[in-house]
């Protein structure tokens, strides 16, 4: 009786820890969603900077537009790390791949497999003809953006590392361009797309987030 006891419990501890492993991955990693609806980032003229020290580097960081986009939560991608020496992951620690307009609305039926990585965002699809409703491949470079988020402070930070894949969210800030000084030299510099129609190298969004809201 004993050892049939001893059993039940070993499968219930079993169970118990699938269960927490499902929910952590879910809770951290995010889920796959569609939402309809979200309008394209507004972006306006500005003038203004902040610094930053950062691995030893005085960070002029210069705005070049306000920023405000609401979007859906596609993907995101984590750099740096205690081990970490690089001066751009220090500054901007986390990326995030955001979506709107139709992308963002038939995010959960197409299925992109959106990716990350070395500061890129790439998709890809079994079928090329699955973007027809989202306008091909012009329609998702103009309804998706990779973002370099620098958070603007210690509370902003904590809010951007809660950030997770299926999260509709609205972020507030500038976009930005960044010039790094270690003594007189300029040793570091890091620019802002302002378009939503480019693509390749330098297209990513720099933004300086100084606000994030989740909407749902």
């Amino acid at each position: 009786m004993y050892q049939k006891q001893n059993s039940y419990f070993k499968y219930f501890i079993i169970l118990g820890l699938i269960l927490f492993a499902v929910m952590f991955h879910t809770q951290h990693k995010g889920i796959r969603r569609g939402i309809a609806g979200i309008k394209a980032p507004i972006q306006k003229e500005c003038l203004g900077q902040t610094t930053k020290e950062i691995g030893g580097y005085q960070m002029q960081i210069l705005y070049k537009y306000s920023y405000d986009i609401t979007a859906l939560v596609v993907h995101t991608k984590t750099y740096g790390g205690a081990l970490s020496f690089s001066v751009g992951d220090k500054l901007a620690p986390k990326d995030l791949a955001l979506a709107w307009g139709k992308v963002a609305e038939y995010n959960d039926r197409i299925d992109f497999h959106w990716n990350q990585l070395s500061r890129w965002v790439t998709f890809e699809v079994d079928d090329i003809r699955e973007l027809d409703p989202v306008g091909g491949l012009d329609g998702v470079s103009k309804s998706s953006s990779n973002n370099h988020i620098i958070p603007a402070d210690k509370n902003v930070k904590k809010e951007i590392r809660k950030i997770k894949t299926g999260d509709h969210i609205r972020l507030k800030g500038y976009l930005v361009n960044v010039v790094g000084y270690k003594g007189e030299d300029t040793t570091f510099t890091w620019h802002s797309s302002t378009s939503r129609d480019d693509t390749g190298d330098g297209a990513c969004e720099l933004i300086y987030v100084t606000e994030v809201q989740w909407l749902d």
